[in-house]
Formats: structure tokens, C-alpha cells, sequence
């Protein structure tokens, strides 16, 4: 069957597009890919946030694409699964999360070795209101600088001196073979990743059950899993890619000790929102037996842990373009 995949232009979207086209083809397909550039490729020098305002959009790195996909141009779309709203429009579908990457975040410097070793006034790149939010809860006393660009772009400013730090997705370095600028990958309990973070998202047309059943075989379940536990409490959180949240779903194999008494595997989520102006933070974990609880209800909880906790006046703060 000849795909043709839809993609942004940059290297790591490039690498993400290339990766799944390998594993079409190596299943006997005939792929393409057709690179497309999107209202966030095109302001560069907007903050996420003010393009969000200035589009109405909250897909800013995927209407162009889902345009291709309607007009039959691609059958197929790989996204970042971070950057796709947790409702899609009508005529699409999310039809395969592959296997998860690295879904932290991490600490990238040239001179200190973790953010705890951080000075004092020292300047943080980062682009994302969810990160700038827990920097600011977490390290009150270093600034956050607007930092844009693709991967190479950041770390050549970062190279130059331009802030003392940035805060990227671990995934992004480790597919692009950067490794050797982590310094630290910050654990989900300290510093929570965005919905979806690490995760490819495959997205076809609705009706095209051709493409649909052809890339079946990339699904992955534990990926499955997680994610819809994570898009559903960002959605029930009214939440998109630019509001300051964060949910993390994965397994935690159980210990040694519990395996020996017959216990089960655990399903974790955790949850942040925090305010990125003033660092104020609600956060929350979760625990149960894996298999006890479906995706969406346990994304439901986490949701609604995160709003008995007092999340309520930051998100509606959000809302109100206040973090803007």
C-alpha cells in the first residue's frame, strides 16, 4: 500500500516522520512524506502562548497538517503526540501511539551539573508555560528567559552563553543523539511532564479504515494506556499544550518484596498545576494494581484530585490569559 506521511520540517520531526516510514516499509509499504509547515513554524519570534491568542487555535503545530489530511494529500499525519489537542476534530482519529521514549524532562548546561546546582539570578531558557511554572516553584530564585527555536537552535544559544540553562524533552535529545548535553533527567514527582510527552502520535482520517488497519501493527498498549489517561485529565482540566499542567501516567513494577506475596504491577499518575508568575503549585499522585482501573477513569481522578486540591483559581487564572 503507498502511505504518504505528513510532517513539520524540522530535524526532529524529520527523524519522527523517517522513523515510522522505516517501520511502514518494513512492513511492505510504499511511503512518502511531505513536509508542511504550520502556524508555529511560521512565529518564530511569538511566544506559544500569544500564538495561541492570536489563532484561536489551540492545534498551533497541527491544523496545516490535519488541512493536508482532508484535502487527501496525506493519509496519514506524526506528531508530537504533546502537540496534539486532546479533542480532535471531527474527521480524525488518533490511530497509533507507538512505544513511549523518555517522557521526562531534562536539565541541559554547559557549566552546572543539575538544577539544584544552579546559582542564584542564574537565566533558564524554556518556551513552555508548564515548565516555566514548576522552575519557578521549584527555583524561585532563577529567571526564566523566553527561548524558542528547534533543538539545535536552543542548544547553539545555550553553547553561546545566552542563558546559563534549558529545560527540553528528554525525547527530543535522545532521538536526535544529543545525550551528551543532559545533565540531569528530573523525575516526574519533582518536575511533571506535559500530556502525552515522549509519545508519537499517528492521526488518519476517521473514515480511512485502508491506512487505519495498515498501521495497526504501531500501536503500542502501554502507550495507549498512559496517554489517554493523561489526555483525558488535561481535557477534563480544559487543559492544551500552552496551559501550565502537567500528567504523567506510566508502570511501576512492583518490588521484589511485593512480587513474593503475590501483589501486582502499579499504575502511577501524577499531576501539576502550577502558576508560572509566582510558582504556586498544586500537585498530586495516585497509585493502584495495574488492570484495576481503565485509562480514562483514571485520568478522570487525577483530574478532579488536581481540583479538590485547590487547582481551580490557577487554571481559571490560565484561562484568563494571566500567564501570558
Amino acid at each position: 500500500m503507498k502511505l504518504r506521511i505528513g510532517s513539520r520540517g524540522s530535524q526532529l520531526a524529520l527523524w519522527q516522520a523517517n522513523h515510522i516510514a522505516a517501520l511502514l516499509r518494513g512492513a511492505g509499504h510504499e511511503v512518502e512524506i511531505e513536509i508542511i509547515k504550520t502556524t508555529g513554524d511560521r512565529l518564530q519570534e511569538v511566544t506559544f502562548a500569544q500564538v495561541g491568542v492570536l489563532t484561536g487555535s489551540k492545534g498551533i503545530f497541527t491544523k496545516e497538517i490535519e488541512e493536508a489530511l482532508v484535502e487527501g494529500r496525506v493519509d496519514l499525519a506524526v506528531h508530537s503526540l504533546k502537540d496534539l489537542p486532546t479533542e480532535l476534530p471531527e474527521p480524525f482519529v488518533l490511530a497509533a501511539t507507538p512505544p513511549r521514549a523518555d517522557a521526562r524532562d531534562v536539565f541541559v548546561s554547559v557549566r552546572y551539573k543539575s538544577l539544584a546546582d544552579l546559582p542564584a539570578g542564574a537565566r533558564v531558557g524554556t518556551s513552555s508555560q508548564r515548565r516555566r511554572a514548576q522552575l519557578k516553584s521549584l527555583r524561585p530564585d532563577v529567571e526564566a528567559v523566553e527561548f524558542r527555536g528547534n533543538v539545535d537552535t536552543r542548544l547553539r544559544k545555550l553553547a553561546e552563553g545566552q542563558v546559563d540553562a534549558i529545560l527540553l524533552a528528554a525525547a527530543g535529545l535522545d532521538r536526535l543523539e544529543k545525550t551528551e548535553w543532559v545533565r540531569e533527567r528530573l523525575e516526574p514527582k519533582d518536575f511533571c511532564p506535559s500530556a502525552g510527552q515522549g509519545s508519537l502520535g499517528i492521526e488518519t482520517r476517521k473514515g480511512d479504515a485502508a491506512t487505519i488497519a495498515a498501521i495497526a501493527f504501531l500501536d503500542d498498549a502501554a502507550t495507549r494506556f498512559a496517554v489517554t489517561a493523561e489526555r483525558t485529565a488535561l481535557g477534563a482540566l480544559g487543559g492544551g499544550c500552552q496551559v501550565p499542567v502537567g500528567i504523567h501516567c506510566r508502570v511501576r513494577p512492583m518490588e521484589e518484596w511485593e512480587r513474593a506475596s503475590g501483589s501486582r504491577d502499579y499504575d502511577e499518575i501524577f499531576g501539576v498545576v502550577a502558576a508560572p508568575e509566582t510558582g504556586a503549585a498544586v500537585r498530586i499522585f495516585h497509585r493502584s494494581p495495574q488492570g484495576e482501573t481503565d485509562p480514562v477513569t483514571l485520568g478522570r481522578l487525577a483530574a478532579q484530585m488536581l481540583l479538590d486540591a485547590g487547582a481551580g483559581p490557577l487554571l481559571a487564572a490560565a484561562a484568563d490569559g494571566e500567564f501570558e
